[in-house]
């Protein structure tokens, strides 16, 4: 028998490192309490607040895949889209990459599953991509052994489009 994902650590370590990564590039990090938001962190720089809904990156064929939705199914209740009403900001983590992305809710063509292109296509495409290194704010490496030097060459937040 298959074990069962266990979602919510996943998601905790995917925000634990959002936030590592924010703080370290000089916003103000803010959590709001309780469960029932729709966002899970509000980062703060030069007295702008912004809403970000962080999820955890699957890297599939050279793209990494997000969802644009929350998933309640289990719980019988439908997946509802994220906003610009809701939200500012998708932080997706990507643990197979060790990179985060700060991507605008605007800039998401998709309500279901959102694509961040990491490595060219196999067909030579170039057009319509949606190339990750736009969104990029920490770059692979973080692996396993702690946050590596590299670190502190992130971009610093004044240097964001916030």
């Amino acid at each position: 028998m298959e074990a069962k994902r266990d979602t919510k650590s996943v998601g905790d370590a995917s925000e634990a490192m959002m936030i590592s990564v924010l703080v370290r590039m000089g916003f103000l990090v803010s959590i709001p309490f309780g469960e029932n938001h729709r966002y899970d962190l509000v980062a703060e720089m030069d007295g702008l607040l912004k809403r970000i809904q962080v999820k955890t990156g699957r890297l599939r064929k050279g793209v990494v895949l997000f969802n644009c939705c929350s998933t309640h199914g289990h719980r019988g209740h439908p997946s509802r889209p994220y906003t610009e009403n809701e939200i500012d900001y998708y932080g997706v983590f990507c643990p197979e990459l060790g990179s985060a992305y700060l991507v605008p809710v605007t800039a998401v063509r998709s309500t279901t599953v959102g694509s961040l292109r990491v490595r060219p296509t196999t067909n030579g495409q170039v057009k319509h991509l949606f190339w990750g290194s736009t969104y990029e704010i920490m770059a692979p490496g973080f692996g396993s052994v702690g946050l590596p030097a590299a670190l502190g060459v992130l971009p610093q937040a004044s240097e964001l489009p916030l």
